[in-house]
């Protein structure tokens, strides 16, 4: 496990560095609007419970690094089913989880009255989340926010609505890890919008800083593994097929002569990335950046 600490009073300014920009026109800017739109059509296609189920165990790994107090106010955005909104309820905050798919939500809801749970679900944006500034002690994101399409907007929302000395905790897939590498080899099947940034960038300890810039006092990041367990590959792709909606829209995108060659480079990454010995059941390594940042 790796670890790494650092402050934020640094020089760079808020946000990446501008890139040169080439003699030429320049490129037409991505509709981040029209992205966002066709990614909320994709989380709803599917069912994305059933994938929250399998990580679990991540909320209540990053809920037990960020420690909060019971009585504490706590926002979980991009909640899905509501894993990290379920596990700050456990400890005793008066937890709320904010996602722009209704059916997610209502499982989420589904979910807290099972296990007892007073948990607030509401329907909002995590680009223009609908609470006041200031309004939580604690805000989370696993494996959420991060595809947000504008980052810089996602990550001005998480600090507007923590408290100063609040907390942020995050967990997002890294850009080198099995993940990363997976939703590389997805998109030359079928390329992402051009202009938009990769999602696993929230998984760069680096980038972090530069979207949360002067405005958090610290950052402290470790790198941890999630592991994916089946019984075989074809088992492993089988289940991202039908339960989890950016890969069922992948497939649907392509012509079906076109799906042998997607299905044999998930298949290479699955072999690849299997920490358990070539014959039996398979393990899939994949790295995730958790991070606690606190707001100035």
């Amino acid at each position: 496990m790796k670890a790494i600490a650092f402050a934020t009073n640094h020089p760079r300014p808020l946000g990446i560095s501008a890139p040169i920009i080439p003699a030429g026109p320049l490129p037409t800017p991505p509709n981040l609007a029209a992205i966002k739109q066709r990614q909320q059509q994709t989380w709803a296609s599917g069912d994305f419970s059933v994938v929250a189920s399998r990580i679990l165990f991540t909320a209540e790994q990053l809920l037990e690094t960020a420690d909060p107090r019971a009585g504490d106010r706590s926002l979980d955005v991009a909640t899905g089913s509501g894993n990290a909104a379920l596990a700050a309820a456990r400890r005793g905050c008066i937890a709320t989880g904010v996602d722009y798919v209704p059916a997610l939500l209502a499982r989420g809801r589904l979910r807290a009255q099972t296990d007892h749970l007073d948990v607030t679900f509401i329907e909002g944006d995590a680009e223009r989340l609908p609470f006041p500034d200031a309004s939580f002690d604690l805000v989370t994101s696993i494996y959420g926010v991060m595809f947000a399409p504008n980052h810089q907007l996602a990550a001005n929302e998480l600090l507007r609505v923590t408290r100063p000395g609040g907390k942020i905790a995050l967990a997002s897939w890294t850009p080198t890890g099995s993940l990363g590498e997976m939703f590389r080899a997805v998109g030359r099947h079928v390329p992402p919008p051009a202009g938009l940034i990769p999602a696993t960038m929230w998984g760069d300890e680096t980038y972090l800083r530069d979207l949360f810039g002067d405005r958090v006092t610290t950052i402290t990041s470790q790198v941890r593994q999630a592991i994916f367990r089946y019984p075989t590959v074809e088992a492993y792709i089988n289940f991202f097929r039908t339960w989890y909606g950016p890969t069922i829209k992948s497939f649907d995108a392509l012509p079906q002569e076109r799906h042998p060659a997607l299905i044999a480079d998930m298949a290479a990454l699955a072999r690849k990335y299997n920490r358990n010995p070539e014959g039996s059941s398979i393990a899939i390594v994949c790295d995730y950046l958790e991070s606690i940042i606190t707001r100035a």
